[in-house]
């Protein structure tokens, strides 16, 4: 039978001339080989003690490793490393943006950077790379705080000395702030006593001779009647029916002046009713004129005897005061029944009063604010009255803030490849601010799209909280917690209903 190997130690035969030092490592060398033999000789055992395993023991002790190889001592020495703000960025992703300084509207609280947020499209305008235009955009689902935003910019704009406009308000939501403000609120609607002429003349700006005036005031009427004709119709107009508002409206015009008064809806509606006097005005004895007014004509009386009869058709019971504050026109009382078009009528109406204000020079900076606006997406004539003030904001020094609940709100002013949504995506094209609040799960993709959201911001869209949004201005994000002031909070309730 074969038996285990055993480990065993013996004396090493030393030199006689050896010294002492050599014959004590001897010996010690020898001690170790004995213990080591008497360990080997022993059966394994099993390992019940706690603390820690000696083969794991540490290399160095706790003071560090020994000798010159320590790196003590200060002489190691580091070539300098140099690298850019965008290289750190990527290099240390967990650095906050720097903000957009101090200079602006309080907002709130950076969530990142755990700083104040300040925003001013007039400041940033010229001073931040990228920022080429004030127009601002803000969606976010019901309740995430989009209108407390709209309402919080604007009444604290006015500590900056800037001016409000809402040329919409189809829930009154806004005349409270105007009052708070000392502003002014118009509300249009049946049974109401205001009355608003849209063909009123604004006050002449310094320095435009009135003859260059007197032509666009007219350019600005007929644009108006035109647009109003298109969406009773749901069509453009002919070549004969452009002719026919243009001899109706000159027509009306001189006979206005003549008497010292102002021309009406009223007026051209029933000069384009009246085929004999719009031939007679026109030089034309034929009557097609007339004949090819006849369309324009229904069009038009819906304005004066149809559904908004006694809204515009009379002269105007309120006048402009360019000194407010804030203006705002009320008009929930239409559009309830669920047919917007007596609420986009009445708004090209308001919109055509209200730029009278917006084009003169020396007005200042304004805010104009468009609530609840895939209300009026849907229809071209107020799509293109948008798109011009968005394209001459720098010009007339305007900040124009369109606020919806979707991003893909756009996609609804028409079909792929129409004017309506060519004009929809140009109206984002030119707002380099968007502010997103929450959006529900089955639009993260639409609104990743339209507004180019990497992977992680439309993962915090996602997740944003009530009064948080993603701002995106000139490339820049930032995650902003809105603080409304006691104050404002009441002010701004807008679910005061679903609490009594």
């Amino acid at each position: 039978m074969s038996s285990s190997p055993r480990a065993s130690a013996s004396p090493l035969f030393t030199p006689r001339r050896t010294d002492r030092r050599a014959v004590r490592a001897t010996r010690d060398r020898l001690a170790a080989a004995r213990a080591r033999a008497r360990d080997a000789a022993r059966p394994a055992r099993r390992r019940t003690e706690r603390g820690p395993d000696p083969d794991l023991r540490p290399t160095y002790p706790a003071f560090g490793r020994p000798g010159p190889a320590s790196a003590r001592g200060g002489r190691l020495a580091l070539p300098e490393h140099r690298m850019t703000t965008a290289v750190a960025a990527g290099a240390y992703p967990f650095l906050a943006e720097g903000g957009l300084g101090a200079h602006g509207i309080y907002i709130g609280q950076d969530v990142h950077a755990e700083a104040a947020f300040t925003f001013d499209p007039f400041q940033l305008y010229g001073r931040l790379e990228g920022f080429t235009n004030p127009n601002a955009v803000v969606a976010g689902v019901i309740g995430m705080g989009k209108s407390a935003l709209a309402k919080s910019l604007a009444l604290r704009a006015v500590a900056f000395g800037y001016k409000i406009y809402v040329p919409c308000d189809p829930k009154a939501e806004w005349s409270v702030v105007a009052e708070a403000l000392g502003g002014q609120t118009i509300a249009l609607g049946p049974g109401l006593p205001g009355r608003l002429n849209p063909l009123d003349a604004p006050a002449k700006p310094a320095g435009i001779t009135a003859g260059d005036w007197a032509a666009e005031v007219r350019k600005r009427r007929l644009m108006l009647l035109g647009s109003l004709a298109r969406t009773v119709l749901g069509r453009d107009l002919t070549p004969m029916e452009h002719t026919a508002l243009d001899v109706a409206l000159d027509e009306v015009v001189i006979r206005a002046t003549a008497s010292g008064t102002t021309p009406l809806l009223g007026d051209v509606a029933a000069l384009l009713a009246s085929s004999d006097r719009l031939d007679a005005a026109s030089g034309e004895p034929t009557g097609r004129l007339g004949r090819a007014a006849e369309d324009l004509a229904h069009a038009l009386r819906r304005l004066v005897h149809g559904d908004l009869a006694g809204l515009f058709d009379a002269p105007s019971t309120v006048a402009f005061d360019p000194q407010a504050p804030m203006l705002t026109i009320d008009l929930s009382r239409l559009g309830s029944t669920g047919d917007d078009t007596g609420l986009v009528l009445a708004m090209t109406c308001a919109s055509a009063w209200m730029e009278s204000a917006l084009a003169d020079p020396a007005g200042g900076r304004r805010w104009v604010v468009y609530d609840e606006a895939w209300r009026v997406m849907r229809h071209l004539a107020l799509l293109e009255r948008m798109q011009s003030q968005w394209k001459l904001s720098r010009g007339m020094g305007i900040a124009n803030v369109m606020v919806i609940h979707r991003l893909s709100d756009l996609l609804s002013a028409g079909d792929a490849g129409s004017r309506g949504r060519a004009l929809a995506e140009g109206l984002l094209s030119d707002c380099s601010t968007r502010v997103i609040y929450r959006q529900e799960a089955d639009q993260l993709a639409a609104a990743g799209a339209l507004l180019g959201l990497t992977g992680v911001e439309t993962q915090a869209v996602a997740a944003l909280t009530k009064g948080r949004g993603l701002w995106k201005i000139a490339g820049r994000s930032f995650i902003t917690q809105h603080l409304l002031h006691p104050v404002e909070r009441d002010l701004f309730d807008t679910d005061a209903r679903m609490h009594s």
